[in-house]
């Protein structure tokens, strides 16, 4: 048996292609701003910006960016064949902007009163990645 067959018969694992260039520039330094403008679709520049703009007390800034990301996400994820639902596994590296850029919507949602959104996005986070939801906290 594979160690990582689905034994309730639910949908496989999406793996999002890699897009090593955003994640490099981040990693040598590069400002996270310049990096969403070169690489808009690069949901870890949005989570980076949103990161930084909620450590910085900016919620609502945060909010937008996690927003941006959170969707460029799920674009890349339905063009990889994700179906709506199922597993986004964080030990994929490229995955780790899509789920970023949630957790980061989710505690934004939070620090601005939006409950509901907050819930969502908590339960969507646990739902796609357990090892996401626990890593981030």
């Amino acid at each position: 048996m594979a160690i990582h067959e689905n034994l309730l018969g639910g949908p496989a694992p999406t793996h999002l292609p890699d897009d090593p260039e955003p994640r490099t520039a981040l990693a040598a330094g590069t400002d996270p701003a310049e990096v969403a403008a070169k690489y808009p679709s690069s949901s870890l520049a949005w989570a980076r910006l949103a990161d930084d703009a909620f450590e910085a007390g900016r919620a609502v800034e945060s909010y937008a960016y996690a927003r941006t990301g959170y969707h460029r996400g799920l674009d890349a994820l339905r063009r990889a064949g994700w179906k709506g639902h199922g597993p986004v596994p964080w030990e994929h590296e490229p995955n780790r902007g899509f789920l970023r850029a949630l957790h980061a919507l989710a505690r934004a949602a939070q620090a601005i009163g939006e409950q509901e959104e907050y819930e969502r996005c908590s339960t969507f986070l646990r739902d796609s990645s357990p090892t996401a939801a626990d890593t981030l906290g």
